[in-house]
């Protein structure tokens, strides 16, 4: 069923979108992938093409629409078709509201949300033609707020509406819409080195799995939202 259509996953040069991106490439999904430094992109890419010769990196700012339609387009010259577009590009900034620069909040809002938006813009037309799949990875800290995350906050907060109110307008296309939102995650994410001390963490790869998981469900049935937490108590 998986066979022969593509994904698109933005931030896609480690973490959770490098984790998603060998989960799918392992599935038979072709995978295109963006990050915004091309040394990034090109040692991703080089990584990947052990699971799978059907990979592509671009190098795509998500503050941009330009860069992004560019990025599609990139994809559809590559694969010819775009089935799935993963938005997870993201970064934090956790700081006091009074300490908190009005650099470091555009930033995150650009980035975390109107990324977001950009993303989907720039990829609908091609989803309307494969009744395609937009997810966005938010975070539980879309639904809970935290000391010294106003910035975050607000991004995420704003990226489960976004993506919940994008759902409704889609339907029409039958083109599905999730927001996953992770706790606790193993990744590079806010200076983070994993090892083993982040083992109890959700792992990139699970990531990958729960979106293979929700891919391959009953075309009737769309889990709109799910929270998805490490099964340590309190995270």
């Amino acid at each position: 069923m998986l066979k022969h259509k593509t994904a698109y996953i933005t931030g896609g040069t480690k973490g959770v979108g490098l984790g998603i991106a060998k989960i799918l490439l392992e599935n038979g999904i072709s995978v295109a992938f963006s990050g915004r430094k091309r040394e990034d992109v090109i040692k991703a890419e080089d990584e990947l093409k052990q699971y799978s010769p059907n990979v592509l990196g671009v190098v795509s700012d998500v503050r941009s629409l330009e860069s992004e339609t560019e990025a599609v387009k990139s994809v559809i010259e590559k694969f010819g078709r775009l089935d799935y577009v993963i938005a997870n590009a993201g970064l934090g900034i956790f700081k006091p509201v009074d300490e908190l620069t009005a650099e470091e909040w555009n930033d995150m809002i650009e980035t975390n949300l109107t990324g977001v938006f950009y993303t989907l813009k720039a990829s609908v037309e091609e989803l309307k033609k494969t009744e395609g799949y937009y997810i966005t990875i938010s975070s539980l800290a879309g639904a809970n707020f935290f000391e010294n995350g106003t910035g975050y906050n607000a991004s995420k907060f704003g990226v489960v509406g976004f993506t919940q109110a994008a759902m409704i307008d889609l339907r029409k296309y039958n083109i599905k819409s999730t927001v996953i939102m992770p706790g606790s995650v193993a990744t590079y994410f806010n200076g983070n080195v994993p090892s083993e001390k982040d083992s109890w963490k959700i792992q990139p790869e699970d990531m990958g799995n729960l979106i293979l998981d929700i891919l391959k469900m009953n075309s009737r049935v769309l889990p709109s939202k799910i929270e998805f937490r490490a099964t340590q108590p309190g995270k």
